[in-house]
Formats: C-alpha cells, sequence, structure tokens
C-alpha cells in the first residue's frame, strides 16, 4: 500500500522529506482559535490571529520546499469570530500572507455545506460555507483540467435536455476546448462538459471512527484529480483522520500523511489496516533524510 505516515510536528517532519518531491499538498489546518486537541506544540491556539497566520506562512513555505517545481497547495480553511464579534477573515489573510510569501494564488473556491449544524445566532446569518485556495509554487503548474470537468447538460422531469446554467456563447465555438455551446440538442450532445465551477456544493460526511470535523471525499477528490497524476505524490501535513491519502490511494495515487496527534496516529492506522496483513510498514515511498 502506498501510503507513508509520519508521526510528530509538521514542521520537524517535512524538513525530512526530500526537495521537490510533492507533487500537490491538500490539507486543512487546525482552525484559529476553535478547537484544544490537547497536544503539546499544536497550532490553532496562537494568542492572536497575526501569530496564526505567521505560523501558517512558516508551514507552508516548508511546503513550498518539498513541492515539485510544478506542484499545487489546495488549502482548505474556515473563519471565526473574535471575542469583540469581529469576523476575522482568516482564511483571505492567510491566503494572502501566503501570496506576499511568493505562492501564486489562482483560485478560490467556496465549499457550500447544505447541511451545514444549526446555529443559535440571531444578529448574523448562519455561515454555511468554506473556502478553498489553490495556489501553485511557479506560473507553470501541473492541473488536469479534463479530469474534474463537469456535465454542461441535463435532462429534466420532462425528458427534455437543458443546459447545466449559463456559459455558452453559440455555435461559432463548437468544437472549441472549454465552451458549453446552448444552441440545440446535437450541439449540446457534442459537448456536454464543462470547466469546473468554483462553488462545490458538498454536504458533511461524518467518518464513524472521529469524533471531529473531517474532510469530506467528495471535497478532496477533485484536488487529488486535477492536482496530482496517476502515480504521482500527494502531502497533507495536517492528515487529521487520514482521508486525504484514503482518496489519494483510491485514485491511484501514493500519500505522505504527517499527523501530530499520536491519537489520530491510530485512527489513520486503524482506517488503512496498518499492523494487519493488508499493510507492508517496512515498505517506504520516499527515502527520508
Amino acid at each position: 500500500m502506498s501510503v507513508q505516515i509520519l508521526e510528530g510536528d509538521c514542521l520537524q517532519m517535512l524538513k525530512r522529506l526530500p526537495s521537490e518531491s510533492i507533487n500537490t499538498c491538500i490539507t486543512s489546518p487546525p482552525y484559529f482559535n476553535l478547537r484544544d486537541y490537547g497536544v503539546d506544540g499544536q497550532l490553532g491556539l496562537e494568542e492572536t490571529a497575526e501569530e496564526f497566520i505567521e505560523s501558517m506562512v512558516k508551514v507552508f513555505s516548508a511546503v513550498k520546499k518539498v513541492l515539485r517545481d510544478d506542484g499545487t497547495l489546495w488549502l482548505n480553511m474556515g473563519d471565526t469570530w473574535g471575542k469583540d464579534k469581529q469576523l476575522l477573515g482568516i482564511p483571505w489573510r492567510t491566503a494572502l500572507a501566503l501570496q506576499n510569501d511568493g505562492w501564486i494564488l489562482r483560485s478560490d473556491i467556496i465549499w457550500h455545506k447544505p447541511n451545514v449544524m444549526p446555529s443559535s445566532v440571531t444578529d448574523r446569518v448562519t455561515n454555511s460555507h468554506e473556502y478553498i485556495f489553490l495556489l501553485a509554487k511557479n506560473k507553470n503548474y501541473y492541473y488536469d483540467n479534463e479530469a474534474i470537468k463537469e456535465n454542461s447538460i441535463y435532462i429534466n422531469s420532462k425528458g427534455e435536455y437543458r443546459p447545466n446554467g449559463m456559459g455558452g456563447i453559440g455555435k461559432k465555438n463548437a468544437g472549441k476546448q472549454g465552451f458549453e455551446i446552448r444552441s440545440g440538442l446535437a450541439d449540446m450532445q457534442e459537448q456536454p462538459f464543462r470547466n469546473k465551477r468554483s462553488v462545490w456544493k458538498i454536504t458533511n460526511k461524518p467518518y464513524k471512527d472521529a469524533h471531529f470535523a473531517t474532510f469530506p471525499q467528495d471535497l478532496i477528490e477533485p484536488c487529488v484529480l486535477a492536482g496530482c497524476p496517476k502515480d504521482g505524490l500527494v502531502l497533507d501535513p495536517f492528515a487529521g483522520s487520514g482521508t486525504t491519502g484514503q482518496v489519494a490511494l483510491a485514485n491511484n495515487r501514493k500519500a505522505v500523511l504527517i499527523e501530530l496527534n499520536a491519537e489520530y496516529v491510530k485512527l489513520i492506522k486503524k482506517r488503512f489496516g496498518i499492523g494487519t496483513s493488508l499493510f507492508d510498514e517496512s515498505a517506504d515511498i520516499l527515502e527520508m533524510n
């Protein structure tokens, strides 16, 4: 099985990885001031938002060193509120800090969560989204657009073909990649797919062995397919229960997972059958420093 699990502080573990060995990093760091995981050295409990963002810049600077020149970072992050009721804007402040540190900020993706937990708040709307930022190490980077295209047509309840939203601009663009044709059934059949949009409607799906929030697999899969070629290597420096690794393996990619919390490492090992005949713990994906 092509997964490697490293237990410990992510900055220290990242120093052990060979330079330019990772195709893409897909991760969700601990959110600022949200949860105490009970582990010394954990991120997310900094005194101020500025200190938290500085910590994130340090971590992803180390990630950049282990990424290939055509590597990408898919960063999931939710926001939080300060004691004075201020929405802190942590995701965007972090993304802009990474941009200032040399990353190329390519896309902001909205993760729309239709089954978000109810909220008792009465002086603002209930928050039902998070961000995923696509950042690249260099201007020329690996991105498989075809692997994550969406259906551009659908059949309604009357059996009629209809465009899946706006986007086409006429027959003159027939056959041009990236356009969804809207003029007649024959054209719609000719162009059945469109580029993936920037709002992803994906429900939360709890993992039965975890008592904390986990990545939905449907959220990670497009990042894996677009960001990493087959047999390539996916990194998650905040592995949690190991969902990123599971999705990578299911799509014929390898994975390196870093996790500080020993209890979560146990969850990952259980998930992958480590310690059973299904897993060979002696197999290393990378030559470690």
